[in-house]
């Protein structure tokens, strides 16, 4: 179900040990640990494509760190309408494959 929310402009990643059913529609990774918030005004890097950091909830951040879980909506907000989102500027998401890299800095 990953195809469907990026069609939406939404990506939503999970640690290694996601339930089943959230691994249904989450992108499952093998990233390293959190070494510093993720915060507005930072990059994401999505194989070639970068993105720029507008705004991160209140959660966001925990749920990294403690799950390998991260939701991106690609929404060009300001303010993130749910504490576990992070808003990046409004532009297409890639095709998510094996092998695809994510970085933020």
């Amino acid at each position: 179900m990953v195809s469907e929310f990026l069609e939406h402009n939404i990506l939503v990643i999970f640690g290694a040990s996601a339930p089943d059913e959230l691994a249904e529609f989450a992108v499952i990774h093998d990233g390293e640990e959190l070494v510093a918030p993720l915060e507005a005004g930072d990059t994401v890097l999505i194989d070639n494509d970068s993105y720029k950091v507008l705004a991160v909830g209140e959660v966001a951040n925990i749920n990294l760190a403690n799950l390998g879980h991260l939701v991106l909506k690609c929404n060009g907000q300001n303010q993130p309408e749910m504490p576990g989102d992070v808003c990046l500027e409004n532009k297409p998401l890639p095709l998510i494959s094996v092998g695809t890299t994510l970085v933020i800095s």
